[in-house]
C-alpha cells in the first residue's frame, strides 16, 4: 500500500497538469504522511539533494552553452560544416547532422541545439529545395547527438541519480562513440535520401574563403578541447572545466566574433538561471522521491520482478529498452533520469551490466524520447521553427527513427561502444 501511495499520487498529480518537479514533491510528502515518516527526514533530503559540489558543472555549462548559442557560434560551424562536406549531393542534410556533432559537443543540450542549428539550416535547406518536414526531422533527430557526446548536462544528473559512484569523467569518455555513431548512421541515411529523391549538391567553397571560416569556427570549436583535454589530462575537474569553459565562451564571442552585445549579456544570464532554478528544484525534489522510494523497498521490489521473468540479461535489458522508449514518450528526460536510475540501476548491476555502459544506454532511450510524441520537447522546438504541424514532422521522421533504434541496440548489446574509451583512458 506505501508503494501505491507514493506512485499513485505521482501519477494523479502528473495527470491533473501539475508540473513534474512539484509532483515528486508533494508525492514524496503523500508517502511520508502515509507511513508515518517525519517531515524533517523529507526536507533534509530534499536540502542534501542539491547540496553537492559536482552540481556546480551544470550551471556553468548551461551558461557556456548560452553563450556560445547566441553568440554567432551556430552560423561558423554550420559554415564550418559545409566546407567539410557541403559540396556532396544532399551536403546541406549532412552539414546539419555535423554542425549538430559539433554544437552538441559546446552545448550538451538537444534543445539548444535544435534552436541554433534550426534557426539557420531549416530555412537555408528548404530555399536550396529540400522538403521542409525533411530539414526538420534532420534537425531534430542530429540534436540527439547532443545528449551523448561530452558535455552532456544529463550525464552529470545521471552520475547524481547513481549516487555519486560513477565517474562524470568516464560518462563524458563513454558518450564519444555513441554519439559519433549516431552522427554516422543518420548521415548514411542522408545520402541515402539525398539519392532516392535527387537532393541538390552544394558549391565547393573557394580555398580562401574555407579557410578564414575553419579559423573563425576553431574559436569555438577550441571549448571542445577545454572542456575534455582539460578532464582527461588531470589539469582540472568536471566543475573546473566548466567555469574555464564559460570564461572562454565570454572572451570569444564578446572578443574575437563580437555578433552579441553587451548590453543583452545580463538577459542572457537571466534566462539562464531560470532555467537552472528549474533544474535545481526538480533535483531536489527528486532526491526526496528517491529517499521515499528506497525507505519503501523499490527498487528491490523492481529487480526481483524484472529477474523473474527472465534469467537471460539480454532479454532484460530489451524489456528496460521498451519502458525507457514508452515512459519517454510521455515524460521529459531530465526527470525520468532522477526518478528511474535508482529503480534500474540496481537490476542491472544484478546482470553484470557496467553503470557506465547502462548510462549511455538510457542517455540513447531517452534522447529518442525527446523527439517522440506527445510530449518530445525538441520536436516541439522543430515544430515551432519550421511552423509545421507535430504530426507532419513525425511522419517525416518515421525513417530518423530506424536509424536510431538501430544505434540503440549497438550501444545495449555491444558494451564495447561505450565502455572502450573510458576503459582505455583508464577512467
Amino acid at each position: 500500500m506505501d508503494t501505491f501511495v507514493l506512485l499513485g499520487s505521482f501519477v494523479l498529480l502528473m495527470t491533473i497538469g501539475v508540473p513534474v518537479a512539484y509532483s515528486l514533491g508533494l508525492a514524496a510528502l503523500a508517502g511520508a504522511l502515509w507511513a508515518d515518516i517525519p517531515l524533517d527526514a523529507v526536507m533534509i533530503q530534499i536540502a542534501a539533494g542539491v547540496n553537492k559540489f559536482s552540481l556546480l558543472a551544470i550551471p556553468f555549462f548551461v551558461l557556456a552553452g548560452a553563450i556560445m548559442a547566441e553568440g554567432g557560434m551556430a552560423r561558423r560551424l554550420v559554415a564550418f560544416a559545409g566546407v567539410l562536406v557541403g559540396f556532396i549531393r544532399g551536403g546541406l542534410s549532412l552539414v546539419n547532422i555535423m554542425a549538430s556533432t559539433f554544437f552538441g559537443a559546446i552545448s550538451g543540450s538537444s534543445v539548444a541545439d535544435t534552436a541554433s542549428i534550426g534557426s539557420v539550416l531549416i530555412p537555408e535547406m528548404e530555399k536550396k529545395g529540400y522538403p521542409r518536414a525533411f530539414a526538420t526531422a534532420v534537425t531534430c533527430s542530429g540534436s540527439v547527438q547532443a545528449i551523448l557526446i561530452p558535455p552532456s548536462h544529463n550525464a552529470v544528473l545521471y552520475s547524481l541519480a547513481a549516487g555519486g559512484t560513477v565517474s562524470i569523467a568516464a560518462l563524458f569518455m563513454a558518450g564519444v562513440l555513441p554519439g559519433l555513431l549516431c552522427g554516422l548512421t543518420l548521415a548514411v541515411l542522408c545520402l541515402v535520401k539525398a539519392k532516392q529523391h535527387n537532393f541538390p549538391k552544394g558549391e565547393v567553397i573557394p580555398l580562401k574563403q574555407a579557410l578564414k571560416i575553419t579559423v573563425e569556427a576553431m574559436w569555438g570549436l577550441m571549448t571542445m578541447v577545454i572542456i575534455l583535454g582539460g578532464i582527461l589530462s588531470g589539469v582540472f575537474t568536471a566543475n573546473e572545466s566548466a567555469s574555464i569553459a564559460v570564461l572562454w565562451a565570454f572572451f570569444v564571442t564578446m572578443f574575437i566574433y563580437r555578433d552579441y552585445r553587451w548590453r543583452d549579456l545580463p538577459k542572457l544570464v537571466h534566462r539562464t538561471v531560470k532555467t537552472v532554478t528549474i533544474v535545481m528544484i526538480l533535483i531536489g525534489f527528486a532526491a526526496a522521491f528517491g529517499y521515499m522510494m528506497t525507505l519503501m523497498q523499490i527498487p528491490m521490489k523492481v529487480t526481483a520482478f524484472l529477474t523473474s521473468l527472465s534469467d537471460n540479461k539480454y532479454v532484460i535489458l530489451a524489456l528496460i529498452n521498451v519502458l525507457l522508449l514508452v515512459l519517454g514518450c510521455l515524460m521529459d528526460m531530465s526527470p525520468l533520469i532522477l526518478i528511474l536510475t535508482p529503480i534500474l540501476l540496481p537490476v542491472v548491476k544484478t546482470l553484470g551490466v557496467d553503470p557506465v555502459h547502462f548510462g549511455m544506454m538510457m542517455m540513447v532511450n531517452l534522447g529518442i524520447g525527446l523527439i517522440t510524441p506527445p510530449v518530445g520537447t525538441v520536436l516541439f522546438v522543430g515544430s515551432a521553427i519550421s511552423k509545421l504541424k507535430m504530426g507532419v514532422v513525425t511522419q517525416a521522421m518515421m525513417p530518423f527513427f530506424v536509424a536510431l533504434f538501430i544505434v540503440l541496440l549497438m550501444v545495449t548489446y555491444i558494451p564495447a561502444l561505450s565502455l572502450w574509451l573510458p576503459r582505455m583512458m583508464g577512467l
